[in-house]
C-alpha cells in the first residue's frame, strides 16, 4: 500500500489538476503496486482538502454498475465517490470551463429522508429510507488522463477511483416521485445530443434494480466512518454509456413519465 505521505501528495495533484484543468498521468503507471484501497484513500484525502476549503458533502455516487463496465475495468463490483454541493447544477446552461473532458451519463437520484446504516440494509430498506427519486444527469470528468499520453493505454480502475470515481457534476431535473409510484427497474430514458438520439436505456441495467447499489454502498462507506444520511443525494449508477460533451452541445434528457429537461454546455 502507498504511504500516507504519498497519498496526500497524489490528492494534492488531483486538486491542482481540477483547478488548472490540466490532466495528470496515470497513478497506476507511476505506482504499479497500488491497490483499490489506495485509490479510495487518495480520493478521501482529496475530498478532505476540498472540505478544508469550504466544500460541503451532499451525497455519494455509484459507478461501474453494469457488468460490461466491470469486466472492462477488471473489477467485480461497482466503485463510488463523493458528491459536493459545488457539483450541482440546474437544467439550462452548464459552464464548460468547469470541466476538462466532460461526458454525461443518464441516472436516477435517490434523495434520502432517513439514515441508512449497513446492518441489515436491503433494497426494501433503501426504498423505505428514500424521500423521493428524481431523474439525474451525472457529468463525469478526468483529472487523470483517460488514455496515457505516451502509450495510449487506458487508465486502470485504481486511477478512476482515486479521481473521486470521475465525478464532476450533477444535474437534477424532471419529476420527484415516491419509490412506490413507479416500477423502478422499468424507468427509462432517451438522451438526445443536438437532436440526435445518442443513448437509450432502462434502470434495470443498474444491477437489475437501482436500489441494489445503494444498499451495497451503505456497507462500503462504514469502514471509512461515512454514512448515507438524511438529505443526501445518491446517484444509483448510469444505465447508458457516457456521451462526450463539448461547448455548444445541447442535450435533451427524456425520462418519459418522470419528465424531460434540457441543458447546454456554454
Amino acid at each position: 500500500m502507498l504511504t500516507p505521505a504519498l497519498i496526500d501528495q497524489l490528492a494534492q495533484e488531483l486538486d491542482a489538476s481540477e483547478k488548472s484543468r490540466t490532466q495528470v498521468e496515470h497513478f497506476s503507471k507511476r505506482f504499479p503496486t497500488m491497490t483499490l484501497q489506495d485509490g479510495y484513500a487518495i480520493s478521501r484525502a482529496w475530498m478532505k482538502l476540498k472540505l478544508a476549503e469550504g466544500a460541503v458533502v451532499k451525497g455519494h455516487k455509484i459507478g461501474l454498475t453494469s457488468r460490461a463496465m466491470q469486466q472492462a475495468s477488471q473489477i467485480n463490483e461497482p466503485d463510488y465517490g463523493t458528491l459536493l454541493e459545488e457539483m450541482f447544477f440546474e437544467p439550462g446552461d452548464i459552464p464548460t470551463d468547469r470541466f476538462i473532458a466532460p461526458r454525461v451519463e443518464v441516472e436516477l437520484a435517490f434523495i434520502l429522508k432517513d439514515r441508512l446504516d449497513p446492518e441489515g440494509v436491503s433494497v426494501e430498506r433503501v426504498l423505505a429510507a428514500t424521500d423521493y427519486i428524481q431523474p439525474a444527469i451525472e457529468i463525469i470528468d478526468s483529472r487523470i488522463e483517460q488514455f496515457d499520453r505516451h502509450t495510449k493505454a487506458m487508465r486502470k480502475v485504481y486511477d478512476t477511483i482515486s479521481d473521486n470515481a470521475a465525478c464532476a457534476g450533477i444535474i437534477l431535473g424532471g419529476r420527484k416521485v415516491r419509490p412506490s409510484e413507479v416500477d423502478l427497474p422499468w424507468c427509462g430514458a432517451v438522451l438526445r445530443q443536438n437532436d440526435v438520439v445518442e443513448e437509450t436505456g432502462l434502470a434495470a441495467g443498474v444491477q437489475g434494480h437501482p436500489a441494489v447499489g445503494i444498499a451495497w454502498l451503505a456497507q462500503k462507506l462504514a469502514p471509512w466512518g461515512e454514512a448515507l444520511l438524511p438529505g443526501h443525494v445518491v446517484l444509483a449508477g448510469s444505465f447508458t454509456r457516457p456521451v462526450t460533451a463539448k461547448r455548444g452541445d445541447v442535450f435533451d434528457a427524456d425520462y418519459g413519465v418522470l419528465g424531460r429537461f434540457k441543458f447546454t454546455f456554454v
